[in-house]
């Protein structure tokens, strides 16, 4: 019989801590999913039963007096062999059991009751004065409901589930693992239930079981005014139902805005171009300017330079949540010269010109429109 402080490579007097070094070091080295070599798989069992034996005060007693033979029944009773587990899951195990009646305890008590429903998305798409103005709009909206017929228990109308008889309800099964930092609770989800703590035997044929079904419910929902490209929106209890009648989750809409081909938005103002003649610019010019709000008339003053931005006031993006607060509308004046004018026009042109310039001294016709337009 192999001698097991040998095989750790302890000395006899060595006590517990050396003990469970030299145990985690080579089970390190010779676990079969770390070390491939022929063999290792025999000499990680060899360790493994040599801690089992060593690390227990009573079982090494037994067997420093009678040897194997005082070991050899029920030794390592109630202590599994990890053997059978994944490296990782060797590691995994030392440090699960710290839950222990904490968080492990509350998973438990979550299982078979009532769960709350998953939240959903739903992107919209907006036009410019939707965005501007808000109201309401009606959207659908696919998402999990509660089953009617079976009242959301999954099971067949005159029947109803039972407790899974593997984890007591509990939706978890345990088994206690004795590691070189001690003894504890390894908690996994119950094969038997899939974790739901109940057995549905007779399922529900309306909802296959599930008792959920997947329904297109039409909504009709409040767009503030002012909302903006990402403006997230938050719909309470319009999300998946939950499960066994868990609250519903929520649904939150996000919010994309079309662009216009008249405005553009700049934080709270809007933005704009209007186009005139060059002589409505010396001459100046009134009418009627498209916004958001309808046509509003704009004064363009005589003398007005390319490039000029005009400004109604207050009739721009109300503010969020403050709609009574507007910013501006900005109007980029553009000047629109032409490039061909008829001997009539020229000539006039010429005539101007030469006024001008015994005006100002700047000669011809481009030193006229030049002077005009800020050159």
């Amino acid at each position: 019989m192999p001698d097991y402080y040998e095989t750790l490579g302890v000395p006899r007097d060595a006590d517990t801590k050396q003990i469970k070094r030299a145990y985690r070091d080579l089970a390190r080295k010779y676990h079969p999913d770390v070390n491939k070599e022929p063999g290792a798989e025999d000499r990680f069992k060899e360790i493994n039963r040599a801690y089992e034996v060593l690390s227990e005060p009573e079982t090494k007693a037994r067997y420093d007096r009678f040897g194997e033979a005082g070991v050899s029944s029920g030794a390592g009773a109630g202590y599994p062999d990890f053997g059978d587990m994944g490296f990782s899951e060797i590691f995994e195990s030392f440090f699960s059991g710290f839950a222990g009646g904490g968080m492990g305890q509350q998973t438990a008590q979550r299982r078979g009751g009532p769960v709350r429903g998953d939240d959903l998305r739903l992107d919209l798409k907006l036009k410019f004065k939707e965005a501007v103005f808000g109201g309401k709009k009606e959207i659908r909206i696919p998402h999990l409901e509660s089953c009617k017929v079976c009242n959301a228990t999954g099971a067949k109308p005159g029947t109803r589930p039972r407790t899974c008889s593997t984890c007591n309800g509990s939706g978890q099964v345990r088994r206690a693992t004795r590691t070189p930092f001690g003894s504890f609770t390894q908690v996994s989800v119950c094969p038997t239930c899939n974790g739901e703590g109940q057995v549905i035997e007779d399922k529900c044929e309306s909802c296959g079981g599930a008792g959920r079904k997947q329904e297109t419910k039409k909504l009709e929902i409040t767009i503030p005014a002012g909302v903006d490209n990402g403006t997230r929106l938050r719909v309470s209890k319009e999300g998946d139902a939950g499960l066994r009648n868990g609250p519903p989750g929520d649904l939150y809409v996000y919010l994309f805005v079309k662009e216009d081909p008249d405005f553009k938005r700049d934080g709270l103002n809007i933005l704009s171009d209007i186009k005139i003649s060059y002589l409505q610019a010396i001459l100046g010019y009134s009418a009627p300017v498209n916004t958001v709000d309808g046509p509003v008339e704009l004064t363009v003053p005589a003398g007005t330079q390319a490039s000029t931005v005009l400004t109604l006031e207050s009739h721009g993006v109300p503010k969020l949540g403050n709609p009574v607060s507007r910013g501006d509308h900005l109007i980029t004046v553009l000047i629109d010269i032409p490039t061909r004018i008829t001997a009539e026009e020229r000539e006039l042109l010429e005539r101007l010109a030469k006024i001008r310039e015994e005006r100002t001294g700047k000669g011809g016709l481009e030193g006229f429109l030049g002077g005009l337009f800020g050159g």
